[in-house]
């Protein structure tokens, strides 16, 4: 009899939970407001965003990221991580709460509307948004379950984020913060004339980030397809090994995290844009390959993965290899000291441009597999051969996000390789530096943009190491890789169980 109560009063809570996502007429004419957690990795992060209605703007209220020191570790440590965000998720929560709107006149009587605090009544969120993978599972699971917990307590709803599409739509967030009332917006942050965010879909993403390099062509919301991933180890993970052994230990000891990456770029390039402002992308795919192994004046080279040929493929492995080569022929020659400070700076710029070149060269390879092709010479039916019409290819903007969208020698190759190579049309963008790496900003909007097309998180949905981002993706293979966003358990559909 205790059982069967149990599943009543279950059954009666989770019908509860529907009928108040399906009372979201009232809600959204005041908007959509979001509690947001991510625990992917080592970044513990909450947020709080609104979407206006009306406007479409968006608002975050409280976002803050706590990451633990894993420095002595040179890397992520996956138990110390945990215990970070054991430490720090309801703590995060915890002052989140006080930054919540006020809540309306109307709906101060309404104990299903309000989180009552010491200070006064606050609007509750419409629902939870956290991020359900992929990612350290251990770490998912901290921050899916306190979702969880808050959506049965507040009697919402939650969406359960896939975090790459998160990163895919972050763009997107930033597009609707730039219509908020006093900001500053710019050409590429406003909504097009169909009243659209930006970018639109479809557009093409490079997701660089320390666990994941991916080419994705996002045709909507939940359809993504994978046009290009690393065959090894990710871009992030791959400059942050290189910078461990390129920067001098004392500018290594100055860090407080493991994103060594960054380091790098400061120290290659320490006057900014005035140090590669003549960098020269080359012209052609004949050039490319000419440049892909070029000795160096100190008689080393980097070579250029996939040079010799068009498969759209990522390769970064080759990069620690090349540059403990380099430096143990460096120690050879001078003895233990190595690399003297100017052959150092040196080999700093070359890693990145070798990769980022690697990055742009499958990046115009991905633009002409979308072009239309015509003759070489035209009118001439004896001629076999054809160029691709860059005008024709159907995206109109390349976003760069994932923690590497924030080195600016990036942004400038892929500018200058798009400008050389007749795709000056496509816009480059990329979110501001607070919002590159994990945030909870995006888990929110993501979920805003999912909640808004219907889809909720069953109680039952449990946390995915490896998700797939397009249906039949294996490149996150394993027990949960492969099902794209929509194709794994624990979906539902507003108003259906």
């Amino acid at each position: 009899m205790l059982h069967l109560r149990a599943v009543s009063a279950f059954t009666a809570g989770r019908r509860n939970i529907w009928r108040n996502a399906r009372l979201t007429s009232d809600s959204r004419r005041r908007g959509l407001l979001t509690l947001a957690i991510e625990t992917s990795c080592d970044d513990t992060s909450v947020a709080i965003v609104h979407k206006n209605d009306k406007s479409g703007a968006a608002k975050i209220h409280f976002l803050e990221n706590i990451t633990p020191d894993l420095t002595a570790y040179q890397g992520i440590h996956p138990v110390r991580a945990l215990e970070s965000h054991q430490q720090n998720v309801a703590k995060l929560v915890n002052k989140a709460l006080s930054h919540l709107p006020y809540s309306s006149a109307e709906s101060q009587n309404d104990p299903t509307k309000i989180v009552s605090l010491g200070d006064g009544n606050r609007q509750k969120p419409d629902f939870i948004s956290v991020t359900r993978g992929p990612g350290m599972r251990s770490n998912l699971f901290a921050g899916l379950d306190t979702a969880k917990g808050l959506a049965v307590a507040w009697q919402v709803p939650f969406v359960g984020v896939h975090h790459m599409q998160a990163h895919l739509l972050t763009p997107r967030l930033v597009s609707a913060l730039a219509l908020s009332p006093g900001s500053s917006p710019n050409n590429t942050d406003r909504q097009n004339e169909k009243g659209e965010l930006q970018p639109a879909f479809p557009f093409l993403s490079i997701l660089a980030s320390g666990g994941h390099t991916l080419l994705v062509n996002s045709s909507s919301l939940t359809d993504h397809r994978i046009l290009a991933t690393t065959t090894d180890v990710a871009l992030g993970e791959a400059l942050d090994k290189a910078a461990r052994e390129i920067l001098p230990s004392s500018l290594l000891s100055t860090s407080k995290n493991t994103m060594y990456g960054k380091l790098l770029e400061q120290y290659a390039f320490p006057n900014g844009r005035a140090d590669y402002a003549d960098y020269v992308a080359p012209k052609s795919r004949g050039d490319e390959i000419a440049v892909s192994k070029v000795v160096s004046k100190y008689g080393w080279s980097l070579t250029t993965p996939y040079a010799q040929t068009r498969e759209l493929a990522f390769s970064f492995a080759f990069l620690a290899t090349a540059v403990n080569h380099t430096l143990a022929k460096a120690r050879k020659r001078a003895g233990e000291t190595g690399l003297s400070d100017e052959e150092r700076v040196f080999l700093a710029r070359e890693v990145m441009r070798v990769t980022f070149e690697h990055l742009a060269s499958r990046t115009i390879i991905a633009l002409e597999s979308l072009c239309q092709w015509v003759p070489l010479v035209p009118n001439n039916p004896n001629d076999k051969r054809q160029k691709p019409l860059p005008s024709s290819v159907p995206v109109s903007t390349l976003v760069v996000s994932g923690g590497v969208a924030a080195n600016k020698f990036l942004m400038h190759v892929l500018r200058t390789w798009l400008d050389g190579r007749g795709f000056g049309h496509v816009g480059v963008v990329a979110p501001p530096i607070s919002l590159c790496t994990d945030n909870a900003a995006m888990v929110g909007w993501a979920g805003i943009e999912m909640f808004e097309a219907g889809w909720r998180s069953a109680f039952e949905a449990r946390a995915l190491r490896k998700w797939g981002l397009e249906e039949g993706d294996e490149s996150d293979g394993g027990e949960d890789g492969g099902q794209g966003i929509l194709g794994v358990g624990g979906w539902q559909r507003e108003g259906k169980e």
